[in-house]
């Protein structure tokens, strides 16, 4: 079967059609992340509606900048006590696009919060790391955790190769279709450390509007083309990286 490993279904518009589309391309199994305190609730909603979600909680790193700290607080204690109905923390991270500069070292205090919660749960953390790349990979190095999925990772390669060295994994977006860093990405990383994704709705391969899971079908026959590999030993081998990291 097909994983896709990061979307975001609860902005997703036909969600109905994209899940049906998503089980005829064989994709049976798809994590779907919160973003915040709302879309947290909104996902777990989700999964007990189609059984082939898997939740992912988190706060995007804008939205904790938004959250005083009693509230980032309930929100963790809301994730421990819900422990049970989602398989990783996430999407959580740095992001140094959408915020500024001055704002790092409270995003660095959040995401430490985050990946400390993980650690102690043991369930992996799913990262954002946008313009932020060498500063997210230094402080998981600090805390020395390596449950660790790179989403949709655009920092340059050597940045890659440390990602690799710690063991952590990557997810392939499905515009590696066109895209010259994630293939090169894909060349760099044993497929022991890849899964693949959409981030749906964004990030369609053909840049269309409202991707959908399906389309992780595209991530793993670019892998499969460089690699030198069939889309089913692609399949096989991603599904174990999934029962490893997950299990």
């Amino acid at each position: 079967m097909f994983i896709d490993i990061h979307t975001h279904l609860d902005i997703c518009k036909d969600l109905d059609n994209l899940v049906e589309r998503a089980w005829k391309k064989n994709v049976k199994l798809i994590l779907t992340c919160g973003v915040n305190v709302e879309t947290n609730r909104k996902v777990l909603e989700l999964a007990e509606k189609y059984k082939e979600l898997k939740v992912c909680l988190g706060v995007y790193p804008t939205d904790a900048l938004k959250l005083q700290d009693d509230d980032l607080k309930n929100e963790l204690k809301f994730m421990r006590k819900n422990k049970d109905k989602f398989v990783a923390i996430g999407e959580v991270g740095l992001d140094l696009k959408e915020s500024e500069e001055r704002t790092l070292e409270k995003q660095k205090e959040n995401l430490r919060k985050f990946v400390l919660l993980a650690k102690d749960l043991n369930k992996p953390v799913v990262i954002h790391s946008r313009r932020a790349e060498k500063e997210v990979i230094e402080l998981l190095e600090e805390i020395g955790y390596n449950r660790v999925v790179m989403h949709c990772f655009n920092g340059n390669l050597k940045l890659v190769q440390r990602v690799v060295d710690n063991g952590w994994y990557l997810s392939i977006p499905a515009i590696v279709k066109n895209s010259e860093h994630f293939q090169k990405v894909v060349e760099m990383t044993p497929i022991e450390q890849l899964f693949c994704e959409t981030d749906s709705p964004f990030l369609h391969p053909d840049k269309e509007r409202n991707n959908g899971p399906a389309n992780v079908v595209v991530s793993y026959e670019k892998i499969a083309e460089i690699k030198g590999l069939k889309v089913k030993e692609v399949e096989e081998k991603i599904e174990g990286n999934y029962g490893k990291l997950f299990k």
